[in-house]
């Protein structure tokens, strides 16, 4: 992440943050192909149904929470020229929300325009769903833990920040045993985020480099605080078990 974020509060970076959760859908559609200028009643196009779940989704996103995001993209598109109706066609959708029962139920929202598609131009349907990401639990005595790490190495980090609208595997992780999600920012000369190749190019710097480096020893040394003090174990242990009561 780009160090702006960051700077103006006097830090570098974050030991915690709370992520969002996903959920992904995938609709292919299979209509029926035809000339579409001597014959094109014979057709059921495929192309239409996914124009149309494109919009149903796109009007969609007026009614959903600030929180939460809808994002996809076209699979598979008609390989042919205007003349034929396409007969396949596919498209898919990830759904994020600030937990994973949110991004259910949005995703289940977003398959029913995936699902009307079809039913407006008589095109069947495969509707395959993936779970995705879990949203990220943070646990308060493993932020401490690195947040002071950092400090011992002359660098300030927040213990945690609010709500970041990304989803992580680690949040997957977060659910089955206490993890620790840091983020520290690099200088970006033009503010880029992540996933840019702005950013990708701010990345291979040297002063990227060495605030990864390091960032992966306070991960280190917090890892091996776990290991020898047993207070702290303890602690992490009841942050983990507390906040499950949230979920």
């Amino acid at each position: 992440m780009s160090d702006a974020e960051y700077t103006d509060q006097g830090v570098l970076g974050s030991a915690g943050f709370s992520s969002v959760a996903s959920h992904s859908l995938q609709g292919a559609y299979k209509g029926v192909g035809a000339h579409a200028g001597a014959s094109p009643w014979e057709g059921v196009n495929a192309l239409d149904a996914l124009v149309s779940a494109y919009v149903n989704i796109s009007m969609l996103r007026q009614q959903i929470r600030p929180t939460e995001r809808i994002h996809g993209a076209i699979v598979e598109a008609p390989k042919v020229n205007g003349n034929a109706i396409p007969a396949h066609t596919k498209v898919e959708y990830t759904v994020r929300s600030t937990t994973i029962k949110g991004a259910k139920a949005l995703g289940d929202r977003v398959r029913l325009c995936v699902e009307a598609g079809a039913v407006a131009t008589g095109c069947d349907v495969e509707v395959e769903e993936v779970s995705g990401y879990s949203d990220l639990r943070v646990n308060d005595s493993l932020c401490s833990s690195y947040q002071r790490q950092m400090e011992a190495n002359g660098v300030k980090v927040l213990k945690r920040q609010g709500y970041v609208a990304a989803a992580t595997d680690q949040g997957n992780v977060s659910y089955v045993v206490p993890a620790l999600h840091a983020i520290v920012g690099i200088p970006v000369d033009d503010g880029s985020k992540n996933h840019t190749p702005e950013f990708t190019k701010a990345a291979g710097s040297v002063t990227a480099y060495e605030r990864a480096v390091l960032s992966g020893r306070a991960m280190a040394m917090t890892g091996w605080e776990i290991l020898t003090d047993d207070k702290l174990y303890a602690e992490v242990k009841r942050d983990f078990e507390d906040d499950r009561r949230f979920r």
